[in-house]
Order: structure tokens, then sequence, then C-alpha cells
């Protein structure tokens, strides 16, 4: 006999048990004991983290070694200056976020706690890097089940990227952390009880999660939109009373603004806009979205892709064009609409563009930024023995296979489908770089873990080895092919790795650790144009202006358009006496940097040497104009209107020249030779003065102060200056005929004094 009903209190029937029937066990208080599986499972877990934290100790002791351990470059270097300063207390700042800032702010109180140690931070991001594969695996076994969990955890302990992403000064290993947090978070809200009001709490840790991921990975606020639509629209076995759901996704965007809020607040501080997290989007949009791209980053000025100038050139270019200065808000605009014009001009050529960038995000090869993972494997085993199975090239087709073999299971995993294919597509609005979609990779591995299952249980012929259709094949093979697909050349991301690495160990003035560097870059890649422009750059530092000369050429002949190549080719044949053509180069470089003071400046003088006076002072106002601040250039100026005889005017542009730099003894000597000139002796006096107690050795100035007091009388002193001269350089014929001239006039007034 089946069960029969009864009604209760509010018309609702309920079932009770019939004849024969156990009658429920009520439920005990206090949270359920872990069974033997969590217990079992949970071991396994810790034991994918220890062997993630152990893993990537070995990577990071391997590249101790290395030249890169301690010579930081690009964005790294950055983060460290940025992290320095907030360690020494300026946790405010006065510009208008253009980075993510979660990161160094990170990495500025383990400075302020640890001390400037990069192992420390190494290790710190090793341990973080452990804990998100312990996450992971926790997650995939809510989404999907504990064997599938346990292998998603362990595929990204030995997954060959992070782990090199985890060694850099980078924000990346932050990225996977917070993601597999969110990750965890998202998992434990899968059941029907995700809308009581004891689950608030979670809502609330995974917008946290979100939020502090968007202040690392921007757009990666893609997320905070899909959780707050999952609220929305999913379905419960059971009715979700009135307004439950409102409460979720208030407490998801409580989550989200405790990180956010503050930040956007901080820039409308400092930079009287409003700007959520950064004010870059305009730039990078335009840098993935223009004629010339490739689906990879490509500087806004050729050569010139180191972060210190991705904002000041945006901000140039942009300023030049409008005419006008421009706050980040306006720069950020200016550059967005230029690629919303470049994708309604030119919409086929853009489809074709978005179809590289596609293959780019799923390719086997890692696109550097500004370190490559071919250049550290060549110093750690980890990476090189990984490497050979821990890529995209495997990855992508083993989860679009996984992602088939989980759609029955739709309901909950949509989230994973959600986040993955709108983080996606946040990446190829932009341009394609390794640590832009290494977020895919844990939100890859669930579904890359459940076709090994698949595999494993077919293999064993166990029932739950389910059949698929041939076209599930067919998909997969078809991603597999564009997945190793060989788009990118290992050896040019070792040579730009290699320039990098040489123009750092250059700017600490170890120039002959940077040539050989640079050679190597040439070596790898004989036609990558970056690496002979800076080789000619060291070259000159050492003297050797000849063969930088050279360098430059090869330079140019390999990319003609190249600013920095012709500027240095220019300043180094003005070195060589070459004026003219040093003044054709200026030129070319000037059209490509319209608005370079230094460009104008050294411009200028070129043409003076030519005895073009007129053009010199326009190119001179012009580099003023640019520059207003620039001590050089008003010294510069000044110079060349004294020497056109406009000397009023001289005088007051090297008058400003000691304002705006009144450390330059350069300007202070050129104002005192200019007013020695035009016979202000006491101002003289003063200028050399100053010069000198900037110099103390400087051999024209002790000389030409001596004249200046000889010509106000001062005959003792001038003498002492004379002679300090001589002190500085016995073998100066100037001073030391000014002396005897001096020591001459001196007898000649004791003769006249002994005749009277």
């Amino acid at each position: 006999m089946a069960p029969v009903s009864s009604t209760d209190s509010r018309g609702n029937r309920r079932s009770r048990p019939g004849r024969g029937a156990v009658p429920p066990t009520p439920e005990t208080s206090g949270p359920r004991p872990p069974s033997d599986g969590d217990q079992t499972f949970s071991r396994r877990v810790w034991a994918i983290v220890g062997l993630a934290f152990a893993v990537r100790l070995w990577h990071v002791w391997q590249i101790s070694g290395s030249p890169f351990f301690d010579v930081l470059l690009g964005d790294a270097k950055g983060y460290d200056a940025w992290a320095r300063r907030l360690a020494a207390g300026d946790w405010i700042g006065n510009d208008v976020f253009y980075q993510a800032p979660l990161y160094p702010y990170v990495l500025g109180v383990i400075y302020r706690v640890a001390g400037h140690s990069l192992l420390t931070v190494r290790v710190a991001q090793a341990l973080l890097g452990a804990g998100a594969c312990g996450l992971l695996a926790i997650s995939t076994k809510r989404f999907l089940g504990a064997t599938t969990g346990l292998i998603a955890g362990l595929a990204l302990s030995l997954y060959a990227p992070a782990i090199f992403f985890d060694g850099l000064l980078q924000k990346s290993s932050l990225d996977t952390a917070c993601l597999t947090c969110a990750l965890w978070m998202a998992s434990g809200l899968l059941d029907d009880d995700a809308f009581e009001p004891a689950s608030r709490r979670q809502w609330f840790g995974l917008g946290f999660a979100l939020g502090a991921l968007s202040l690392t990975r921007e757009n990666a606020l893609v997320f905070v939109a899909v959780a707050a639509a999952w609220i929305g629209v999913r379905r419960m076995s059971r009715p979700v009373p009135s307004g439950h759901r409102a409460w979720a996704g208030g407490a998801l965007a409580l989550g989200v603004l405790v990180l956010v809020a503050p930040v956007a607040v901080r820039n409308a501080a400092v930079g009287g806009g409003f700007y959520l997290t950064t004010s870059q989007f305009g730039p990078n949009f335009y840098i993935g979205n223009n004629p010339n791209a490739d689906g990879s980053y490509a500087p806004l000025r050729f050569g010139r892709g180191a972060p210190e100038y991705e904002r000041v050139d945006a901000t140039t270019l942009a300023e030049h064009a409008t005419g006008r200065s421009l706050t980040p808000g306006e720069v950020s605009t200016y550059w967005t609409r230029r690629g919303l014009a470049f994708i309604t001009d030119q919409p086929g050529r853009w489809l074709a563009l978005m179809g590289r960038k596609a293959l780019l995000l799923v390719n086997a090869r890692e696109m550097l930024d500004t370190e490559s993972q071919e250049s550290y494997a060549v110093w750690s085993l980890p990476l090189r023995l990984l490497g050979w199975v821990g890529h995209f090239g495997v990855l992508v087709p083993l989860a679009v296979l996984g992602a088939i073999l989980a759609w029955p299971t739709r309901h909950r995993v949509g989230l994973l489908y959600a986040m993955t294919a709108l983080y996606a597509a946040s990446v190829l609005v932009f341009y394609v770089f390794a640590r832009y979609r290494l977020p895919l990779v844990p939100l890859l591995l669930p579904f890359a873990a459940e076709a090994l299952v698949w595999a494993g249980r077919r293999a064993q012929h166990r029932p739950d080895g389910r059949h698929l259709p041939a076209w599930a094949f067919a998909v997969t093979a078809l991603v597999a092919v564009p997945a190793n697909w060989p788009l990118l050349s290992g050896p040019l991301m070792q040579a730009i790795t290699e320039t990098n690495l040489a123009t750092e160990l250059q700017a600490a003035s170890r120039f002959d650790d940077a040539i050989a560097h640079y050679r190597q870059a040439i070596a790898l890649q004989a036609d990558y144009a970056p690496a002979y422009n800076n080789l000619g750059v060291a070259l000159r530092a050492q003297g050797r202006t000849t063969d930088a000369i050279d360098t430059y050429r090869q330079a140019l002949a390999l990319h003609g358009d190249y600013p920095d190549a012709h500027y240095n080719l220019a300043n180094a044949l003005l070195a060589q006496g070459d004026a003219v053509d040093a003044e054709a180069h200026f030129s070319i470089a000037l059209r490509a940097i319209p608005d370079e003071a230094g460009i104008r400046n050294n411009l200028a003088i070129a043409l003076a040497q030519q005895g073009k006076p007129d053009e010199a002072l326009a190119a001179m106002r012009a580099a003023v104009a640019a520059a207003p601040d620039s001590a050089i250039a008003h010294r510069n100026l000044g110079d060349l209107l004294v020497a056109a005889g406009r000397v009023s005017e001289g005088l007051a542009a090297l008058e400003r020249a000691t304002q705006l730099d009144p450390t330059d003894p350069s300007a202070h000597y050129n104002l005192g030779v200019a007013l020695l000139d035009a016979e202000r002796l006491d101002q003289a006096v003063v200028q050399f003065q100053k010069t000198l107690a900037l110099t103390p050795d400087s051999e024209d100035a002790h000389n030409n102060l001596g004249i200046a007091l000889g010509a106000l009388g001062r005959v003792a002193e001038s003498d002492a200056q004379f002679r300090a001269a001589l002190a500085v350089n016995p073998q100066s014929a100037e001073a030391r005929k000014n002396l005897a001239l001096l020591q001459e006039l001196l007898r000649q007034r004791d003769r006249a004094s002994q005749r009277k």
C-alpha cells in the first residue's frame, strides 16, 4: 500500500510513513562529523599543497643563480619601486593609478615587515600559489567530484606557467590566488541553502575575492557581472523566499565595494574624476585594436614598451593630437575612440585581428610580457621538465572535451562555463599576454580533469565511462590544431628577455655585461632591431662612437621607422661633428615624436653648428614650448640668443634656467659668461661663485671669476682664482696667461707708484 498523506495546518500535503516504514531519524545538533572519505580527501589536498610548495621552492632555488633573480625587469621593476615608496610611508600617492594597485600594496606590506628581500617575496608567492592549488581541488570537488578535484589541484601544482609566474615579481600570483579563492567561495553556494541568511557571509566573501581580483586584473570585473547574473538566474529545487536573492546580491556587492570603493575614492581625490580602478583602459584598448595590431602587445611608440614609457607616451601623443592638456580620463577616452574608429572603419580587418587573438589565446606558446618562460627554463629544471605537457596546447583540448562531458551537470557547473567564456572575451577585447590569460587556467583545469577522469574510466571499461558521440572528438581535435600551431617564436621571446635584462644592466653601468646580453639577443634573433639600438647606446657609453653608429644603422636597416634609433644615431653623428646627417635623423625622429623636447633641443644644436641661427632658434624655442620647465632647454636657448646678439633675451633665458635648476653648474656658468661679456661684472662674479660652490674643481669658472674680479680691481682675489685654476690644471695656458697679465699689471702699478 502506498503511503497516505495528511494536511498540515497551512493546507500543504505532507507524507507520512506507511505500515512497516522506518520512521525518519531526527537530526542531531551540531555539525556532521567528517567521514573517512572527507578525511582522505583532505589529506590528499594537503599533500597536493605540499607538493606545489616544494616544486615552487625548487624553482626559486634553481633561478637564484640566474641573472634575472636580482635584476628586476619591466613591471617588476616598477612594482618594486612603488612598493618601496609605500613601505617608506607614501601610502596614498598623488596620481591616478595607471596600473592595478593591489600587488604593489601587498609587496609594500611585505617590505615594511620583512625588509627589502626578493627571496622573501618569492617564497611568499610560492606559498600563495600552493594554497591556490588546494583551493582549486576543493572547489572542483564541489563542482564535479572528488577525483576530478584532486586531479585539477595536482595539475595546477605542476603546471609550468603557474610555477613560472609564482616566481616572478608580478601580480599574476595574486590573480591565481584571488580567483581560486572566489571559486572556493562560489562552490560553497551550490546547494539549496545558498540563499539562506546564513549564506550571506559567503556571498560577501565571494564579492571580496572578486573585488581583490579586480584590483590585480581590471578585466576581472566581468566575474562580478557573472556572479550577479548567477544570483538572478539560478534554478532552485525549492522556492526561494522573497527578497533572499536581493540580500545575496547586496552581500556580493558589499564584498566588492569594500575593496574597490576606497580605490575609486582615492583616485577621485588625487585625479579629480571617476576612475574605478585605473586609467589605462583606453591605451590598452587601442593597442589591441588598431591598423597595425597583431593581437599581442606593441607599444604606442616602437621600441618603448617599458612601463615607465607607457603612461608618458599615451599622454604625450594624445595631447599633441588634441592640442591641449588632458586629464587621465580624457587620455583614456581619446585612445578608446581611436580604437573604436578602427573597428567601425575597417570591420573586416578587425574581425581578422580578432581571429588571430583567439588563436593566440589558446596557443601552446606563452606570449611574454617582459620575461619569457623559455629564458627561465634555461636555469630551472622543473620548468624544463614540466613545460613538455604543462601548456595550453594540452590544457585547452582536454578542457573542451571535459566541458562536453560536464554538460549534463550544467546546473552545477554553469558558473564555470560563464566565467570562462566572459573572461576569454574580455582578454580578446584588448590583446593577449601570457599573464593576461593565466586566470583561464583555474577555470579550464576542472574541465580538463573531468576529461582525464573519463579517460581513466574508459580505459578500465567501467560502466560510468559513457560513450561520447563522434562530434565531441571532432571538436576536440579541431581545437587541438590551433592550440598547438607554431604561432610564436621561442627564440624571439628569449631575445626580448635578453634585451630587457641588458637594458637594466646598462642602467646600472654594467656595460660589459649589458653588451654581452645584447649580443646574445642578436644571436637568438638576428632581426630584432631594439637589441641593435640598445647595443649602440651601450657602445657609445663606452666611448666607442663609431661602433655605435654602425650598430644604429643596422637597427634602422631592420626597422626604418624606429624613432629612438634615429635619435640615438643623430646624437652620435653630432658628437662626431656630422651636423648635416644628424639634422636629417633628428628630423625623422621628430616626425614620430613631435613634442619631444630633447629631440628639438639637439636638432637646434645641429642647426647652430651648420650656421643656421634662425632655424636653430626656432627649434630651441619649440623645445622650450614642449618642456617649459626644462632648465637645459632654457639654458641652450639663452646661449643661442646671446650668440645671435640678442643679449637681454639671452640673459633672461639663462636666468630662468638657474631658477628652474639652481643645482645646474652649467646654467650658472653660462649666465656668468654672458654677464661678463655684457660687462655686468658684479653679477658675473656672483654666478661664477655659485658655479664653484657646485663644482669647486672647474678650471674655467676659476679663470673667468679671476677675470671678472680683476676687471673690478679686486686684484688679490683675482690672483687667487687664477692660481686656483692652475692648481686644477697646471697645463692651463689661458689661466697661466691671465695670471702673467695680472702680475705684469701689478708690476706696472708698482713702477708707476714709485715714479710718483
